[in-house]
């Protein structure tokens, strides 16, 4: 069982756990790759940010878990309830609501914008690399998890600022994730002799993902600023590059599909327009055990955590969910 405190940490909202376990046949588990946005959009959760009246109320200051053991109640919360802090890290220092840079979806007028300078404890500088998370309330919001034979995928808009505006570091700078139920590896402890004595596989979350990563002109090695997607993660837990170098920044939109032999898929396109078959940038089983299930989703704010240097200024819009059959 998982630990209950642990679960929360991510999640905040407890609800139902169910383990989907899929069989055909004993057949090899391989499914086609299913698009983004495929199938029905789940109207319970998700974001447009098209409500003159949205806000957030950060409720500061926010947790730190992660490095200081420190939850700090209560926390922060849209007033739609479909965002929540984390937690684990905390919230970002802005998140306010904005009119939708030029370029977005015709229909937009609102999107969200997500920046942080303090990304560790507040007001104690770590003077390395920390990030905020940023959750979508999934699981209080429709009764459940979503299990991976309804193939459920996530789409976001996400808007790149001109290169001069990013932090000045080479290093991911925002994550885009999915919370998944997985098994790992776990040691187990004999009772009586209160000792390690091996290891088992035990249900747990992982949180599979794609950042985007500066490549930095400003430290030394790289001619001109470009951008790259990391993915997290290979089956050895191991985190890769794929897809397109960006030049060009602007609106992008990203995806991520978890098909019901429990892999994921990563997507990426210039625009904001539908994700295509084309669009598909990488595959893979992360940590090499399969996810049974989708949680919610969240994003990533990174920055340097020196008290001084803001995080670059992320713009995200229209962030929905799809599954393919309940």
């Amino acid at each position: 069982m998982l630990d209950a405190l642990k679960f929360c940490l991510i999640r905040k909202v407890a609800g139902l756990f169910t383990v989907v376990t899929l069989v055909v046949g004993g057949a090899s588990l391989v499914n086609a790759q299913v698009v983004p946005g495929t199938g029905e959009k789940m109207s319970e959760i998700g974001d447009d940010f098209e409500d003159a009246n949205w806000s957030y109320i950060p409720n500061l200051p926010k947790s730190s878990n992660n490095i200081d053991k420190q939850v700090r109640y209560p926390s922060g919360t849209s007033n739609n309830n479909r965002w929540f802090e984390s937690l684990l890290r905390g919230q970002p220092d802005v998140v306010e609501r904005v009119e939708t840079p030029a370029g977005g979806l015709p229909s937009s007028k609102g999107a969200l914008k997500l920046r942080s300078v303090q990304t560790g404890i507040p007001g104690a500088p770590s003077y390395k690399m920390q990030q905020d998370d940023y959750i979508m309330n999934g699981n209080s919001r429709f009764g459940g998890t979503i299990p991976a034979m309804w193939t459920p995928s996530a789409v976001a808009r996400v808007y790149l600022p001109p290169f001069d505006q990013w932090e000045k570091r080479t290093g991911s700078s925002f994550g885009f994730r999915i919370e998944t139920l997985t098994r790992v590896m776990k040691p187990v402890t004999d009772r009586k002799l209160f000792k390690k004595i091996g290891k088992t596989k035990q249900l747990d979350q992982a949180w599979p993902g794609m950042f985007l990563q500066l490549n930095s002109k400003t430290d030394g090695q790289n001619k001109e600023d470009t951008a790259v997607f990391v993915i997290r993660a290979d089956q050895y837990g191991q985190d890769f590059v794929a897809g397109p170098v960006i030049k060009e920044t602007g609106w992008w939109t990203l995806g991520m599909t978890l098909s019901p032999d429990g892999r994921v898929h990563y997507y990426a396109t210039k625009g904001t327009g539908p994700l295509k078959p084309s669009d598909h940038i990488a595959t893979s089983m992360p940590y090499g055990e399969p996810n049974l299930q989708m949680n919610t989703l969240f994003f990533n704010v990174m920055s340097a955590d020196n008290g001084r240097t803001w995080s670059t200024e992320w713009i995200v819009d229209d962030v929905e969910v799809f599954f393919v059959r309940r």
